[in-house]
């Protein structure tokens, strides 16, 4: 009995040990992760960079609450704690500011057909998700919903009980500011349309088409259409149907309208399972179609496509492997890695063609073409992250950007499939495009590339579409405030980044009158030292500080004189290429150090601000203070960074707040973009190995390792040789292969 009993523990023991084992790097991946406190992500299927998304709708016609797009400003189409969906969502943003997108919304029901969204949505519960996967089932209706994607396709499951059963597909609501759509049908199974979206982030020029091809794999009993109708007067007094939603029971060649859709209803029996499937192009109808018949051929499951999605995530995930560290924080690692993959997005479809940037024209690529470009976000750490360990598609989105160039005259600001939104400020692409050619990826004209930099750092004001100021700027080295709330400082200190990462390039291509020049413009910020507060202050059109004038005035994101959502404080530090020349302005290492600690200190510092992010690595360019920057991190990675709804401290700026979660917790942070470097702390993993593409970086792996226990480091090995430096070039670490990290319980401190 004693033996059995044993046996039996043994082999508990072994499928404890197993189950651990064959955990991969997919099971850790929390989709959940950043759905509320303004992360603005989304649990719904997507595969890596994906053009195709679905996700529960649950921002709209909830009869509670107000995390409502109706109520508020609302940029993202779930939100964690509400719990009534109103659809499945195909095409989304995931991490953004502004409301866009998150349309065709697909819902099942039950019952008398009912296609008023106030009235058809319905509470849920038992919602999971995975990459790639998402279910819940509908309270009111008893059904059950699945969704699983591929790179252009949706593909959602319904299981319903016996009775009426409904399928609705609403264009006339969404998140985008856009209203507008047509739909046909093909067959009884089959229909195609478009709908408008755009407006993103003030911008109401920037609109363009979604086209789609929707299928069922049962014919209903009956189909039409819907549409809300305009309210009449006199002329409508024998129509009970003005001002309200309109059936077309009969009518089924094309409709078009601001609120319109399509319905199919069944006679189901109890659990029998109905599948929809999407294709969506942003060329035509055509390429909707082809997309989906490549991706979803005949006899397509969905637990096939499920299963081709989880592997997707799977292999891209497996390209860095975290040993040791706790289940938490490898669910922080690979849910940060997750999100990186959602943007930018494949744009092409199968059969390469594109929409040209700006313009008319369809494109054909035999590359991939990327979009959602947030670029003033991204250049600060995410296409560094994409260098590093995705070379390749680092390269393909150069590539797009260079197409965008030469299809619109100007590099991409905040690009939003082939419409420049000219959100936020600066001029970022510079920056990602020289970080990556100082690296190494340089399979792209340089020279073509160097010109289009040139011409957004020189041309005049009136004509420059990245540096609206750019007079002032060029002629007195800062940018002036025209208006109290007019981000000027901001403006100015973006430019100042691009021109010192411009300056390196001219420099590297023996450009020497232009590098002087660029390097020149790039120490502007000095004019706007204020020595009474020791920090940043905005100069008036008369050449004087900005008064009365609060360093702290902006916070949480209020109105702040000369800075864009933030204040001085989150921005009196980002001058990451002259820290040494800030240090002199402020009086020495010692008061940089204690003002910039200040910062933390009083609570100044926004870990969901970009602007401000790489504040903690700092500390490491003074010798005896590394150990704050290996103290903060940590820090901050544990207050921040989670494994809940809430685990992102803010929005995820597609991907930019992950990328500095993934960067710290390897030990390694690229702090000034532009410039080949990264600033070194105390990685979280025992060991982090990295799979290289040896095309690019001429060997296959990169290892990072830990030995000792504690939070601050001791020792540093690049390779076997030992170092006395916390900041190494891009060549070094690759180079090297392998760093190793000798820590200790007790900071050095000066």
């Amino acid at each position: 009995m004693k033996k059995q009993i044993l046996l039996s523990a043994v082999l508990a023991c072994l499928s404890v040990f197993s189950a651990t084992a064959q955990k991969e790097p997919v099971d850790y991946v929390n989709p959940f992760v950043g759905t509320t406190n303004y992360g603005t992500t989304n649990p719904g299927a997507v595969t890596p960079h994906g053009m195709m998304s679905v996700t529960p709708f649950n921002v709209m016609g909830a009869p509670e609450g107000d995390k409502d797009k109706d109520k508020q400003w609302w940029s993202t189409p779930y939100e964690f704690n509400n719990k009534y969906l109103t659809g499945f969502a195909h095409v989304n943003l995931s991490g953004v500011g502004c409301p866009e997108l998150g349309s065709l919304l697909l819902m099942p029901t039950t019952g008398k057909l009912d296609v008023d969204y106030h009235n058809y949505g319905s509470f849920y519960q038992g919602e999971t998700a995975n990459p790639g996967y998402y279910t819940n089932t509908l309270d009111k209706y008893n059904v059950k919903c699945e969704v699983t994607a591929t790179t252009r396709t949706s593909m959602a499951r319904f299981t319903f009980p016996a009775g009426q059963s409904n399928i609705l597909l609403n264009l006339g609501e969404g998140l985008t500011n856009e209203s507008g759509a047509t739909v046909r049908f093909v067959n009884d199974r089959e229909i195609e349309g478009s709908k408008l979206l755009g407006t993103f982030c003030y911008n109401p020029q920037a609109v363009f088409p979604i086209y789609f091809v929707m299928r069922i794999n049962k014919v209903p009993a009956k189909r039409g259409y819907w549409k809300m109708m305009r309210p009449m007067g006199v002329e409508a007094q024998w129509d009970d149907t003005a001002g309200k939603y309109k059936l077309y029971t009969s009518y089924t060649k094309e409709m078009s309208g601001d609120d319109v859709g399509a319905w199919f209803t069944y006679d189901t029996t109890a659990g029998e399972v109905i599948e929809v499937s999407m294709g969506v192009s942003f060329v035509s109808i055509e390429n909707a179609r082809l997309n989906l018949e490549k991706e979803q051929p005949f006899g397509t499951t969905f637990d096939k496509l499920r299963a081709e999605a989880r592997k997707k995530w799977n292999d891209d995930l497996s390209r860095i492997k975290v040993e040791g560290g706790t289940d938490e924080q490898k669910g922080v690692f690979y849910t940060a890695l997750y999100h990186t993959m959602i943007h930018p997005n494949i744009l092409q479809d199968v059969s390469g063609q594109y929409p040209q940037m700006e313009g008319d024209k369809i494109l054909t690529t035999s590359t991939n073409r990327y979009t959602v470009f947030s670029l003033w976000d991204t250049y600060r750490n995410y296409h560094q992250l994409m260098t590093l360990v995705y070379p390749e598609r680092q390269m393909d989105m150069i590539r797009s950007m260079m197409g965008m160039y030469k299809e619109h005259g100007w590099f991409p600001k905040w690009e939003l499939y082939g419409r420049e939104t000219l959100t936020m400020e600066g001029d970022p692409s510079i920056p990602v495009i020289v970080d990556s050619w100082m690296k190494g990826l340089q399979d792209f004209d340089i020279d073509t590339a160097y010109k289009g930099m040139y011409k957004s750092a020189t041309t005049p004001g009136k004509d420059n579409l990245m540096r609206p100021d750019n007079d002032n700027y060029m002629a007195k080295g800062y940018v002036p405030m025209e208006s109290q709330y007019d981000n000027s400082v901001s403006h100015a200190l973006e430019y100042y980044v691009a021109d010192y990462a411009l300056a390196n390039l001219a420099q590297a291509l023996g450009k020497k009158e232009d590098a002087k020049l660029f390097r020149k413009r790039a120490m502007g910020y000095k004019n706007y030292y204020s020595k009474e507060f020791g920090t940043l202050r905005p100069i008036t059109k008369e050449g004087k500080f900005y008064e009365p004038f609060d360093p702290k005035e902006g916070a949480n994101f209020a109105p702040s004189p000369g800075f864009h959502e933030g204040n001085a404080w989150n921005y009196t530090f980002f001058v990451p290429h002259d820290i040494d020349g800030l240090v002199k302005l402020m009086g020495g290492e010692k008061k940089f150090v204690d003002r910039l600690q200040s910062v933390f200190d009083e609570g100044n510092y926004d870990p969901a601000n970009e602007p401000d992010i790489a504040y903690p690595y700092l500390f490491s360019r003074f010798k005896g203070e590394e150990w704050r920057t290996q103290k903060l991190v940590k820090e901050l990675l544990a207050q921040y960074f989670t494994t809940k709804p809430d685990g992102i401290p803010g929005n995820d700026d597609t991907g930019t707040m992950s990328a500095w979660a993934i960067f710290s917790m390897m030990g390694l942070y690229p702090d000034c973009p532009g410039v080949p470097e990264y600033t070194l702390t105390t990685p979280t993993f025992d060991k982090i190995t990295l799979k290289l593409d040896p095309k690019y970086w001429g060997k296959d792996e990169l290892v990072i390792t830990k030995e000792g226990k504690g939070d601050y480091i001791k020792e540093i090995r690049l390779s076997k040789k030992k170092i006395n430096k916390y900041l190494i070039s891009h060549d070094e670490l690759i180079k090297a292969g392998e760093i190793t990290f000798v820590v200790t319980e007790n900071p050095n401190k000066k």
